[in-house]
């Protein structure tokens, strides 16, 4: 071999070098390009104004540390909290969100990569069309591997990618907020239960005291001592009391048919052994700062979130109103005989590249963006909303404590006073003082302060179950 044939061949060689290194050099290029392009706005967070404090909260300390196990220490309670977390169906199809939000969020990102194919063929028959019999008839045998490439030269895919991840981190958050209330929704469940059953037994024994009362009454009565109108007030009262109680007892099956729906269960009587009088608030609630109200709130993050996901969303609106950058390749083997596969020349490929955009829709591509802002905007309004609603509810809960604590013992000096003024007024009426009125009146008053002191108990333990609640739980 000359010398200049191996010059002439070492040139040749290092040409096709220099094309095969231009060509991958452009081919990195349009990769950089594609991924550094993404149109649509970037998600601005909304700055709102929050109050430096609360109207009536008694202090700021820290509320990193808030656990509902903290709050609330009844074991029935505990225990029917927990089986609420594990076996309730709101929290459960929450949860079912969460992993269909991360298998979208893997659906969604496989668009930024290529597709591979394979296609195979086997194909018989002859020029008439009929079936392939004698020297006329034909085959063919294929098999060939093809890849299919979008570039995301305007970041389509990759908004719809941050549109899914924030929608997941939504539905993370969601669930956060199904527990908190699921919690505060099964405490103040069964401090209603509580309240029930108290003023089932007070109206029980205040039956068993008026059929007493009505006895000794229908005796003096018998013995002319008093008037028959004694006797019937005495008999008022009995039945007064009487039916007070299937109205409870209604009341109690109605609570634990909806406290055994909270755990998941079927209808069931809901066993406890506390009385209201003996389950106690927490000493206190630290309420933070307002400032830190917006990172505790799971359906503030979660409206925030939704709102990250539809921003994202107009930039996929608006990459579909330019063309679309595709890479397409095959590679594989066809041959007219199965025995030919072995030999060299049975090799097929192609490689091509294609464009694909919009000239003119009438303008169905630009109201499309439009769309896709106005959800935006509709959806950061709806955060603010969540925002000042979480103050409000806030607010609503410090006072709703503030309050009830203080009313409370107004009652309870209510409940002392009318305790005393009934025996009191029992007493005088038996020494012959006063008339049965005055027992009557003691005693239908003792009976309501009774059921209202008891209701007080559960409004007031309910009250720091929605601060809890309200806060954004622990």
């Amino acid at each position: 071999m000359s010398r200049a044939y191996q010059l002439k061949l070492q040139t040749e060689f290092e040409m096709k070098q220099i094309k095969i290194s231009t060509k991958i050099l452009l081919f990195v290029f349009i990769l950089i390009g594609a991924g550094s392009c993404k149109v649509g706005p970037n998600f601005q967070k909304t700055t709102l104004k929050t109050p430096e404090q609360y109207r009536f909260s008694v202090s700021n300390d820290s509320i990193t540390d808030l656990k509902w196990q903290d709050i609330y220490k009844d074991p029935t309670l505990v225990e029917l909290i927990n089986s609420a977390l594990s076996n309730n169906f709101d929290a459960r199809i929450a949860a079912s969100r969460i992993m269909e939000s991360r298998y979208y969020l893997g659906y969604t990102k496989a668009d930024q990569y290529p597709v591979l194919l394979y296609n195979g063929g086997v194909n018989l028959g002859n020029s008439l069309g009929a079936f392939p019999s004698g020297k006329d008839a034909t085959a063919s045998f294929s098999l060939t591997g093809n890849l299919n490439w979008e570039l995301d030269f305007w970041g389509k895919y990759r908004r719809a990618t941050e549109a899914a991840q924030a929608e997941l981190v939504a539905t993370e958050y969601g669930l956060k907020a199904i527990q908190v209330s699921l919690i505060s929704e099964v405490a103040r469940t069964y401090f209603l239960l509580l309240d029930y059953k108290s003023r089932l037994s007070i109206a029980k024994n205040t039956l068993v005291t008026r059929k007493e009362s009505t006895r000794i009454i229908w005796e003096r009565y018998k013995k002319g001592i008093v008037p028959e109108i004694d006797l019937n007030q005495a008999q008022i009262q009995e039945d007064y009391a009487a039916g007070a109680i299937p109205a409870y007892e209604r009341s109690v099956a109605f609570t634990e048919n909806a406290l055994s729906m909270l755990i998941g269960e079927n209808p069931r009587e809901i066993v406890i052994s506390a009385q209201i009088d003996e389950v106690l608030p927490p000493d206190s609630i630290p309420a933070g700062l307002p400032s830190q109200l917006l990172k505790r709130r799971p359906d503030v993050l979660e409206a925030e979130q939704l709102a990250v996901a539809q921003n994202a969303r107009i930039g996929v609106a608006q990459a579909l109103r330019f063309p679309s950058f595709s890479l397409t390749a095959m590679l594989g083997v066809a041959s007219p005989d199965l025995s030919a596969f072995n030999s060299s020349d049975i090799l097929v490929g192609t490689v091509g590249a294609g464009l694909f955009g919009p000239i003119f829709n009438f303008g169905k591509n630009k109201r499309r963006v439009e769309i896709e802002k106005e959800r935006t905007e509709q959806l950061r309004l709806n955060y603010q909303k969540a925002v000042v609603s979480a103050f409000r509810e806030t607010e609503d809960a410090l006072v709703n404590v503030r309050t009830l604590e203080q009313e409370l013992v107004f009652v309870e000096n209510q409940l002392k006073s009318s305790t005393n003024a009934a025996k009191l007024s029992r007493a005088r009426y038996d020494g012959g003082v006063t008339s049965y009125l005055e027992v009557l009146e003691a005693e239908r008053s003792l009976f309501q302060i009774q059921l209202y002191y008891s209701e007080m108990l559960q409004r007031r333990l309910s009250a720091y179950s929605d601060l809890y609640k309200t806060l954004g739980g622990g």
